[in-house]
């Protein structure tokens, strides 16, 4: 019988848990977060296991975040790759880190991650280039004992075209979109950013994009026509259809059999019951309605080039509703996991202490009636939010289990 809390075990420390944050959040704010970590360690009197934020860029792409999410951990100077720099014209270095959060990661010491948001795809994007000791020789994928996300963009999101990006044409912009203001907003505060507090840490350095670097003509290019938000080495290229294909054609997202995943994908509407959608509007906020409504109804076959997931499919032929169905910023299918399927899918939603972990494979909560921010950042102490967090606490006393 396999141990379910890590006190049966007292010379075992639970394994740390590294949290990273989605697009346009990077703060680790306890005030935002709340006290969830006192739900992830209920039921359990042995030590608190240690949870930290790694900080990483809020609107960088998935490579440079993952490269980020790295050397927080490590230590040392940011590298992003002397080939990668040179292709997105950006410096090779960022930021160092004197010290790293825990300088003992590797093989023998790894490391639970939960991502949320775009940190599902973070951490899997860094799982990958682990694969390909990109960093070190001495690197694995195993070094990550289990992934856990929470609505995650890791097949793309309709939602990026709806906000702004070209479907004939990305990472274009269209002029005047919510994207297009977005970009300019970044730039300002880059910019600005020596003046700027932590809570508006854009990472970038390497982009070498504040007045000290580069003067106000070259801002107001910027303005014009970013180079950063309309390349491919940004946040929102990567949670396009057409980048997630290119991310999967490398099998970049593959499930390795010494570690452990789960991801919870997040719709805002109960599968049984056709009138809830009207039900939401009251509990949720208005923009999330709204681009929830818009995913819906977003014609995919629009899209050039067109995603894989339609190369079998005629203008004439209905999706299935997992690609319609979304969290307000997710579509259910996106949020399974990378790749086709291979995969459990549970019916226990939050509560997991009747499930078995297996490594290798994608264990699928599906959670219904809910948003995008339901459980994650914000904390509300909702009986349904604290569930979520002692089922995670659960979940990986059962995972760090199985290393004795």
């Amino acid at each position: 019988m396999i141990p379910t809390c890590i006190e049966d075990k007292p010379k075992l420390e639970p394994v740390p848990l590294i949290i990273v944050e989605g697009f346009m959040s990077s703060t680790g704010s306890t005030t935002l977060w709340g006290d969830f970590e006192q739900s992830l360690n209920r039921s359990c009197k042995g030590k608190r296991r240690r949870v930290m934020f790694a900080s990483v860029g809020p609107v960088s792409s998935l490579h440079d975040r993952a490269c980020e999410l790295y050397y927080t951990l490590r230590g040392g100077a940011v590298d992003y790759g002397e080939e990668h720099s040179k292709i997105h014209h950006h410096a090779r270095y960022g930021r160092t880190y004197t010290k790293g959060f825990y300088p003992q990661w590797s093989h023998e010491h790894p490391l639970h991650f939960l991502g949320h948001s775009l940190g599902g795809p973070t951490i899997t994007k860094l799982q990958f280039l682990l694969k390909h000791r990109y960093f070190d020789p001495c690197d694995h994928p195993n070094m990550m004992l289990s992934v856990n996300t929470m609505s995650a963009p890791f097949r793309g999101t309709q939602l990026v075209y709806t906000l702004g990006e070209r479907t004939d044409a990305a990472p274009a912009v269209r002029p005047l979109s919510i994207g297009s203001l977005l970009a300019k907003w970044v730039h300002v505060v880059t910019f600005l950013s020596p003046f700027l507090p932590d809570a508006l840490d854009l990472h970038a350095e390497a982009r070498t994009l504040s007045f000290r670097e580069t003067s106000v003509i070259s801002l107001l290019k910027q303005l014009w026509k970013s180079d950063w938000a309309e390349g491919r080495d940004a946040a929102p290229f990567d949670v396009t259809f057409e980048a997630a294909d290119e991310r999967e054609s490398k099998f970049e997202g593959e499930a390795f059999s010494g570690t452990f995943y789960r991801s919870h994908a997040v719709c805002m509407e109960d599968s049984s019951n056709t009138n809830s959608s009207a039900s939401l509007k009251s509990i949720i906020s208005l923009p999330l309605y709204l681009t929830s409504q818009l995913m819906s109804s977003f014609n995919f076959f629009e899209l050039q080039p067109k995603p894989s997931f339609l190369e079998c499919l005629y203008p004439d032929s209905g999706l299935g509703e997992e690609y319609r169905a979304n969290d307000g910023i997710v579509p259910i299918f996106s949020q399974w996991h990378p790749l086709p399927c291979r995969c459990l899918h549970l019916a226990c939603e939050l509560d997991v202490t009747t499930c078995k972990p297996e490594s290798g494979v994608w264990h699928v909560n599906q959670v219904e009636e809910a948003t995008h921010i339901s459980f994650i950042p914000f904390w509300t102490g909702s009986s349904r939010q604290k569930q979520f967090w002692e089922s995670t606490g659960h979940w990986l006393r059962v995972i760090d289990s199985t290393r004795i």
